[in-house]
């Protein structure tokens, strides 16, 4: 790696640690919030959907704005309007107020979404081409050890003693039951206190930083043997790939974001479920590493693709025909299939895109709402069928299914007729 872009990546690298420190605590908040205020699985996963539906919303409002204040300004307005998003936790807290708290969330994931549109080109175009692949690895690696970190710290703080809190809530008088949860909810405060106070602390760093800005232009450049098109929609393997990056919310979110409620309906106590995301993480770390190692020298990008997408058949039709911890371990598995997802997708999906690659790659990051979407039906679901949640984890297959065709056709489709 160059030493002249060495310092551009650590900062990158920092932010990327705080996506997923933020990102991948929803997996906590879920079950979280479900037990203080008292949610149906349904109600639950609305977390989710406040905190991806940010990225639909603001995509291309923060490509606008990125245009008028440059990549590192804006990176410094997306940590402070995430420290606003997390800082509203605070008197959600003490109100005990799902409302607030998701909106905090979604504010904190349009503070994200700034700071994504920002930093996912801006690794593409700090170095050479040739090791793209590689830069966007130790991303994902800082984005994923990042989720595991804040997975086990608020894991432990929000989830310990939660079968106890159950149990004592189902005992006691109405007005009791609400001192316990009034109590249990300000567990919240003091952890968020100090997130918005390191993202205030991170927004200076990153004003002062120096990061320099970078020429545009060659990222905007179509491949050679391409054909520049006048509309954007007139590229067939972008619209499809903005489709299977939607499906592939659902396959990387739901084994994290869901698998706490999953393993609780399964009857697995939280004292024991509230581990199972952190599982999950260390099986996406696993498919990253391996996803390094193997692109391109050994496997190219589609067949990566494809061969994730019939292994994520094959362990969710397992996951549905066991039970228990058995059924609970293919969804930790669906983890390691996700993986290559994101890195995959989106390059095969932004190849040859000319003057629109700044316009794909915001409606891929719009995408990403598929990650709030899929989880809430995943709720809805098993609300549903609480005799048989497993019939919930059958939403996975047709979104497979059409990663599956992607990488097997979608992605050469370069005209419609």
């Amino acid at each position: 790696m160059s030493r002249s872009y060495i310092y551009p990546m650590f900062i990158i690298g920092t932010l990327f640690f705080v996506f997923g420190f933020l990102t991948w605590i929803n997996g906590i908040l879920i079950p979280y919030f479900q037990i203080c205020l008292e949610l149906s699985n349904f109600q639950s996963t609305w977390v989710a959907f406040s905190s991806y539906v940010a990225y639909f919303v603001m995509a291309i409002p923060s490509a606008k704005i990125l245009k008028h204040t440059g990549y590192r300004k804006g990176m410094f307005f997306g940590l402070l309007v995430m420290a606003l998003g997390t800082m509203l936790f605070i008197p959600a807290a003490y109100s005990r107020t799902y409302e607030l708290f998701l909106f905090g969330l979604f504010i904190t994931g349009s503070g994200l979404a700034l700071l994504q549109t920002a930093a996912n080109p801006y690794v593409a175009i700090i170095g050479p081409i040739e090791s793209h692949a590689q830069r966007i690895g130790f991303m994902g690696l800082a984005n994923k050890i990042a989720g595991l970190l804040s997975l086990a710290i608020f894991g432990s703080v929000f989830l310990f003693n939660a079968d106890e809190v159950i149990a004592q809530i189902t005992a006691v008088p109405e007005y009791e039951k609400n001192q316990i949860l009034d109590a249990y909810a300000l567990k919240i405060v003091l952890p968020y206190i100090i997130v918005t106070i390191v993202l205030l602390v991170l927004s200076v760093m990153i004003y002062f930083s120096g990061l320099p800005e970078v020429n545009e232009e060659r990222a905007h450049t179509a491949y050679e043997g391409e054909t520049v098109k006048n509309k954007i929609v007139n590229y067939p393997y972008l619209v499809l790939g903005v489709l299977a990056l939607f499906c592939a919310g659902a396959c990387e979110v739901i084994p994290i974001d869901g698998i706490i409620l999953y393993s609780k309906s399964l009857g697995i106590s939280l004292n024991e479920s509230r581990y199972f995301a952190q599982y999950t993480l260390y099986a996406m770390i696993a498919g990253y590493i391996a996803s390094t190692v193997l692109i391109p020298k050994f496997l190219s990008q589609n067949k990566a693709l494809m061969s994730s997408a019939l292994w994520g058949i094959f362990f969710t039709i397992s996951a549905y025909f066991t039970e228990g911890v058995i059924s609970v371990g293919c969804v930790v598995l669906l983890g390691f299939c996700a993986s290559v997802f994101w890195g995959t997708i989106w390059g095969l999906s932004l190849r040859g895109l000319g003057k629109f690659t700044k316009l794909g790659s915001a409606m891929l990051l719009m995408s990403v709402v598929g990650g709030g979407i899929f989880p809430m039906i995943f709720g809805g679901l098993m609300d549903i069928n609480e005799h048989r949640p497993q019939n919930a984890i059958l939403l996975l297959i047709p979104c497979f299914t059409f990663i599956l065709f992607y990488a097997l056709r979608g992605y050469k489709i370069k005209n419609w007729s």
